[in-house]
């Protein structure tokens, strides 16, 4: 009974917590269902009716099939040229002890300190110098870089904990230095990499300042971030419609997450447990 009131104020701060999370989702999910009549006259009711015309309505209108097609295409290919690059330079760096090896992990760490929109026109005028300006090639080229400094930091920390044994026996048996990545590294970081897949896919599915500057507003080419400010009219917005193209968008994250999730609280558990 003691040790029950003493988290008495635990519970209540997580209790308040979640229904300050589950009221908006409640409303946001719910407006995807009304009408603007019935968002603004009824905000907290449950719709009269769950039909999918809003969700239509959005999906014709933005072109949402091309847009989340456009989206999973550069997100696709982008985090897997961030692990590409991301997983041997981690690797090089947990596995060197020297000043040199020191200095380019706190390079990475400074890309933290650069501002996103600082990069803008200078990644505007490399667009159009490189030729791959109004073109979605030039963001899968592009994400990466910006997702190095937080992937390569999150792997080096995983991989400094493989003991250094494992790598010693394989190169006893003749392993080599790929061998020795592939076959031992990338199993045992497999949370690590999962929590950089993860946090990349939320930055590169949500991005939208690049996407609209470099790739534009093309219907053929628009990621679903450039897509849904389209759902807004001049003459007045359809807050049902906009919400239900909203949530279309969200569908892919959830998934993901829902696949992702028991990687990353993997990696979350062991982290404290070795702090």
């Amino acid at each position: 009974m003691k040790l029950g009131k003493r988290w008495l104020p635990a519970h209540i701060l997580v209790w308040t917590y979640a229904v300050l999370l589950i009221v908006p989702l409640y409303y946001f999910l719910a407006s995807a269902f009304k009408s603007n009549e019935e968002i603004f006259a009824h905000p907290f009711a449950l719709p009269k009716s769950f039909g999918f015309g809003n969700f239509r309505t959005a999906y014709d209108s933005a072109d949402l099939g091309t847009a989340v097609v456009n989206s999973a295409l550069v997100t696709g290919l982008a985090l897997a040229l961030t692990l590409l690059l991301a997983l041997p330079a981690a690797f090089a760096l947990a596995r060197s002890t020297g000043r040199l090896a020191s200095a380019m992990e706190k390079v990475f760490s400074l890309g933290f300190l650069v501002p996103t929109f600082a990069a803008l026109f200078p990644t505007f005028l490399l667009a159009a110098a490189t030729g791959l300006f109004h073109t979605r090639l030039f963001m899968v080229f592009f994400l990466p870089a910006t997702a190095m400094p937080l992937s390569v930091v999150i792997l080096v920390q995983f991989m400094r904990t493989i003991p250094r044994e494992m790598e010693e026996a394989a190169r006893m048996d003749g392993a080599s230095t790929y061998t020795v990545l592939r076959h031992i590294y990338i199993p045992m970081c497999l949370p690590g990499i999962a929590t950089v897949l993860l946090l990349n896919f939320l930055t590169f599915w949500n991005e939208y300042l690049y996407s609209l500057v470099i790739i534009g507003p093309d219907p053929e080419q628009r990621t679903v971030q450039v897509a849904l400010p389209t759902l807004k009219a001049i003459t007045g917005t359809d807050y049902g419609v906009l919400t239900a193209g909203t949530v279309l968008t969200l569908i892919p994250v959830w998934v993901v997450y829902t696949v992702l999730q028991k990687r990353m609280q993997q990696a979350l558990i062991n982290g404290a447990v070795k702090a």
